[in-house]
């Protein structure tokens, strides 16, 4: 039998010799999840015996990891601005980016009853997490993936968020509004890019992350169609790739946009576009 500890420096030098960032971190969350318990609570317990029936599907797990299975694909789980949600292969997967969005937007002083739309809403992270904390809003979220959408939708459930309501649609197809604010995390990844990709991104839906050779297809057709789907004085935020604030800049401009100015995220990159409708 080998002890807690001895199974983590194990797993470690496991991850390491296959190419696994942090390595040690991820065998401390995947043995975490495998005893239900944190990863704080296994310095208590590192002379714990592991019994076999625990080490087996553990050893599957790892084994995953060393593969390049995304780690949050293995925990099931995604902890995003206070709550944990259910993460898979259906969306993409959360990044922390993201979560500053989320956090920039609540720290506005926005009414109540705001309708708020989140399109391309993946899991529902970004659209479940301004629901939650504003539930005096209505918030819509939408997304052209059905498989996504229905994960967004189990997330709601799990949270019991009622003031989310759901449609699939290929960006404003199946919208209608208007809304007080549109917020969109869309694919914008150049196609160009696909072989740099780490193996780990790779499992996240190609439809998540793809649009066309500049990574902005997708956004040029969503900036004028979001434009008619704002009330006057509504407000729009992106997040988009760290070298696109200029182009975006320009298409905000070209569909009628004002007040744009562009936020940068803690890496000092300039990553979430903002615009208004007069």
């Amino acid at each position: 039998m080998s002890t807690l500890l001895e199974t983590i420096d194990g797993g470690t030098r496991y991850l390491e010799k296959r190419g696994i960032a942090d390595a040690r971190r991820n065998m401390q969350m995947l043995v975490a999840r495998q005893l239900g318990c944190t990863r704080m609570d296994l310095y208590l317990k590192f002379d714990r015996l592991m019994e076999e029936s625990e080490l087996i599907p553990l050893r599957e797990n790892l084994k995953k990891r060393g593969e390049g299975i995304p780690l949050q694909h293995l925990l099931g789980t995604v902890y995003f601005h206070k709550h944990e949600f259910k993460t898979d292969a259906r969306a993409l997967i959360p990044r922390p980016e993201t979560e500053e969005l989320a956090e920039w937007i609540l720290s506005w002083e926005l009414p109540g009853n705001q309708h708020v739309l989140d399109m391309g809403c993946g899991s529902g992270v970004l659209g479940l997490s301004l629901a939650a904390a504003r539930p005096d809003w209505n918030v819509t979220l939408a997304d052209v993936s059905l498989d996504a959408l229905n994960l967004a939708q189990e997330n709601a459930a799990t949270l019991e968020i009622s003031n989310a309501s759901f449609f699939h649609s290929d960006l404003f197809a199946a919208i209608t509004g208007p809304f007080d604010g549109i917020v969109a995390n869309l694919p914008y990844i150049p196609e160009t890019d696909r072989a740099t990709l780490s193996r780990e991104v790779m499992h996240d839906p190609p439809l998540a992350l793809f649009s066309g050779t500049d990574g902005l297809d997708l956004i040029r057709r969503f900036i004028p169609e979001a434009f008619q789907h704002l009330k006057p004085g509504g407000w729009l935020v992106l997040e988009i790739g760290h070298d696109q604030a200029s182009q975006v800049i320009e298409i905000l401009k070209t569909s009628a946009f004002t007040a744009i100015e562009v936020k940068t995220d803690l890496s000092g990159i300039a990553r979430f576009p903002f615009a208004k409708r007069l």
